[in-house]
């Protein structure tokens, strides 16, 4: 088993390293942050790099990049902000789902023009109801004529609000039938007649931004449904690991990025005329939380790896979720501890790492989700 890199990754990453620098200063970050915008400029600067096209064939002007290109690309994003991060995977991820499960037209009609940065891809599953309980899903699509007519709402939907956004919309299209029979993928613009979005005040991550979608009588056409009707489940689960990576590195990166400014405050913070690094307590702390975010981006390459090399790792890839989003959430919480006062305050990134991180374990499967999961793969029926 060799985790080592390319040269050509080992390239990608200083170039990503160096975007994010160029592109998303602190004082960037803070600011969208603070007025809750989205980072248009910077995903500008993702599409001109070609970060988008990384993992598409070049049939469909991708790069034929790897499931580790873009880890490798989550990481240094993440490294600089975990709420960023959402502005490349987000797309990547739905972008993939339609590689795998669209029609050949669909493919080549929607995944150039996601690589070009002429739309954007978020996703939208969750419902004030319907949360880790997809059968609860009560949002509809019923056939009217040669359209379909979509009514109900969601939340928690990510990047929803983005300019030139296309919505991938899970809704239910058979309300008799089990859930994984009954689900249909639905690609919705945001700007569709009908459709109201509602971004969402949150703690964290409010660049890329929450939403809540109410659909009223909303009509698309036939050629935006994706997988056949009554095959969302299948499109789900099709990329379900590769999403899951790809958000373990995003995890692995920002909880980096904690340890780094932690360690340069302890280099730099002086008390009782020496730095605080120099104090065991500090230095025990900081040596511990390099430790364990080292662990995590352990697990998480090694779950990388399998599911690049076409194996099933979903006991893997379900421990690296588990694992690096609680990672972050600890390393953040003692990130503020080591800054003191300076980390509860805004004028510092810690306290934007603080409240970004507690999304970790929520987004994308709980952390009490991922643990059922694990437990049953390993023989357990949990109640």
């Amino acid at each position: 088993m060799d985790f080592s890199f390319t040269e050509e990754q080992r390239l990608l990453r200083e170039s990503v390293r160096k975007l994010m620098q160029k592109h998303a200063p602190p004082d960037y970050v803070r600011r969208h942050d603070r007025e809750r915008t989205y980072p248009e400029d910077l995903y500008r600067a993702f599409v001109d790099a070609g970060l988008l096209a990384l993992p598409f064939p070049e049939e469909y002007g991708g790069a034929g990049g790897s499931l580790l290109d873009m880890a490798i690309v989550a990481e240094e994003i993440a490294h600089v902000s975990a709420d960023l991060v959402m502005a490349y995977t987000g797309n990547i991820f739905c972008g993939l789902n339609l590689l795998r499960k669209a029609s050949e037209e669909q493919k080549r009609y929607w995944l150039p023009k996601l690589i070009a940065g002429e739309i954007k891809f978020s996703i939208s599953m969750s419902e004030p109801d319907a949360g880790s309980d997809i059968g609860a899903m009560r949002t509809s699509a019923v056939r009217d004529g040669n359209q379909w007519v979509i009514d109900g709402q969601k939340i928690w939907a990510s990047t929803a609000g983005a300019p030139n956004n296309v919505i991938n919309l899970y809704v239910k299209t058979d309300p008799k039938a089990h859930y994984r029979q009954g689900l249909s993928l639905f690609l919705v613009d945001n700007d569709t007649p009908g459709l109201s979005l509602r971004k969402l005040d949150m703690l964290g991550r409010r660049a890329t931004g929450t939403y809540e979608l109410a659909f009223d009588h909303v009509r698309v056409p036939p050629d935006r449904l994706v997988g056949g009707e009554n095959k969302g489940w299948d499109v789900v689960m099709s990329g379900l690991q590769v999403e899951r990576a790809t958000s373990c590195a995003g995890n692995v990166g920002a909880a980096q990025g904690v340890v780094d400014l932690a360690l340069q405050y302890a280099k730099d913070r002086k008390q009782f005329g020496r730095p605080i690094g120099a104090n065991q307590a500090i230095a025990h702390m900081l040596a511990d939380m390099a430790t364990e975010v080292e662990a995590a981006r352990t697990l998480m390459w090694r779950a990388a790896w399998m599911v690049s090399t076409g194996q099933d790792a979903l006991r893997e890839i379900t421990m690296a979720k588990l694992f690096t989003s609680e990672t972050y959430v600890k390393i953040a919480s003692q990130g503020m501890q080591v800054l003191g006062g300076f980390g509860y305050s805004a004028e510092f990134d810690m306290e934007r790492h603080f409240r970004d991180s507690r999304a970790a374990t929520i987004a994308a499967g709980t952390s009490q989700i991922q643990r059922n999961l694990i437990a049953s793969l390993m023989g357990l029926k949990v109640q």
